[in-house]
This record gives C-alpha cells, sequence and structure tokens, in this order.
C-alpha cells in the first residue's frame, strides 16, 4: 500500500509557507510564520542584562519559550500556567539552542534576547515552523538594534530552519501535516544551518524500528527541504546581505 497525502502533495514538497512580518506592533521582531494550516506568532523582546552564569563576561543570551493556545487544535487545551508540561519545555528548549547556534553572543553584549513562539493553529510542525520562523523574527530584531545604534555590528553568523520527515508505509515524507504525523512510524525533527550543517536530529520509531538507508532518506528529504525554507527566509529579510557576517 502507498501512502496518498491528504493534501495531494508530492512525498518531496513542502506545505505553502510564508512569512507575515511586522505582525505586531512593539517586538523589535515579529513574524506570523506559516506553514499549510500551521501557525506559529514568532516575536523576539530585547532586555539588558544576563542571566547570572553570564554576569560581568560581556556575553548575551538567546532564550525561547513556547505556548499553544488554547484553540489552537480541535480540542482546547488548558493553558499552562504554573507548571509547564514537559513537551513545552523540551520544545523551547529546543528553539533556544537552535537560534543561538546563529548568533555570535559576544557581539551581542550582555543583553537577552527572547523568542517567543506561540503556536495560534496547529495541524503538526509546530516546533519546526517556531524555529525557521523565529529565525526571520530574531533577523528583524537584530535589524532593529543595528538601526537603533544599540548594536554597531550584527552578530548574526549563521541561519537557521527546521523541518519534520517521516516514513509512511515505508516511504519517506517531507513536511508532515496532523494525520500523516499521527499515522507515521518513525518521526523526525530535523534543525540545520546554512550549510546545511545539522544542528539537532530529532527521531524515533513509534513502532518497531527503521534501516540505515531510510535514515538517509530522511535527511535527505530533510536536506532539500531546509534548502528552500533558507531560501525563503533569504526572501523575506530585506536587509539580509547587511546582516549576515558569514
Amino acid at each position: 500500500m502507498v501512502w496518498q497525502r491528504p493534501d495531494g502533495r508530492q512525498p518531496h514538497e513542502l506545505r505553502p509557507v510564508s512569512f507575515v512580518q511586522n505582525f505586531t506592533r512593539y517586538a523589535p521582531g515579529s513574524v506570523l510564520a506559516k506553514c499549510g494550516e500551521t501557525q506559529v506568532l514568532c516575536t523576539v523582546s530585547v532586555t539588558e542584562g544576563v542571566p547570572k552564569f553570564l554576569a560581568g563576561t560581556g556575553r548575551g543570551w538567546l532564550t525561547a519559550e513556547y505556548r499553544m493556545l488554547p484553540s489552537a487544535t480541535q480540542q482546547r487545551q488548558e493553558r499552562e500556567l504554573l507548571k509547564l508540561s514537559g513537551r513545552t519545555q523540551e520544545i523551547q528548549r529546543l528553539i533556544g539552542r537552535s537560534l543561538r547556534a546563529a548568533v555570535d553572543l559576544d557581539l551581542l553584549g550582555e543583553r537577552t534576547l527572547t523568542v517567543d513562539a506561540d503556536v495560534l493553529q496547529a495541524d503538526a510542525g509546530t516546533r519546526t515552523t517556531a524555529i525557521t520562523g523565529g529565525f526571520v523574527a530574531l533577523a528583524n530584531a537584530i535589524s532593529f538594534l543595528l538601526q537603533k545604534g544599540i548594536l554597531t555590528r550584527s552578530p548574526l553568523v549563521g541561519q537557521v530552519a527546521a523541518i519534520s520527515v517521516g516514513l509512511l508505509e515505508q516511504e519517506a515524507f517531507l513536511d508532515l501535516n496532523y494525520p500523516e504525523d499521527v499515522a507515521a512510524a518513525v518521526d523526525f525533527n530535523v534543525v540545520m544551518n546554512q550549510h546545511l550543517g545539522i544542528i539537532e536530529v530529532q527521531g524515533t520509531a513509534e513502532e518497531g524500528c527503521f534501516s540505515r538507508t531510510q535514515l538517509n532518506q530522511l535527511l535527505d528529504f530533510a536536506e532539500k527541504g531546509i534548502q528552500q525554507l533558507l531560501a525563503l527566509q533569504r526572501e523575506a529579510i530585506a536587509d539580509w546581505n547587511d546582516l549576515y557576517q558569514g
């Protein structure tokens, strides 16, 4: 049996991706990232000062927070108030780790960039959309800091994007939506930089196992998808050539 994609895409095809920039008024960087039916509001705030373990070092910090709105899914979810779920903590740490790979923290000075990823609508791939859209919001925030004279040199040293891949009926598929995510025997999230170097791979077999050949095929699909996302990011960032120090 061959898996038929619910939306008619080819196995290697991304969902439609877009970045609606300056989506909110007050954040130095704000982007509504859309990947198919998944929509994540990514904002970046800047505060003076750093966590205690960095105080006095002259280095900056980047951290992330991730939340899913109660109505982001078909069944309303309770807000996470006093205690975050393990899933939420894991995702926001992933976002922070991924985006720190794009920034020279020494050039940031003792200030903190906070990336907030709020899922407005979920159709799978919320964490990967948060990373990909979060990078565009991060670039916008750095542009703001340069324009205001708060920074004299861009600390952006790389590009970061992420995508999901999975095995359905023993075949590789790129950018899973919710029905595919639920049905997948193997599900991976892959984060890469502008050189297609791997920043992080999260993957597991939901049932059974997978072969080295299948793993290579999944990574090949992820690489091709991320190449497209990197190009879309560069198109969206108006002053990319001035920001990127690579």
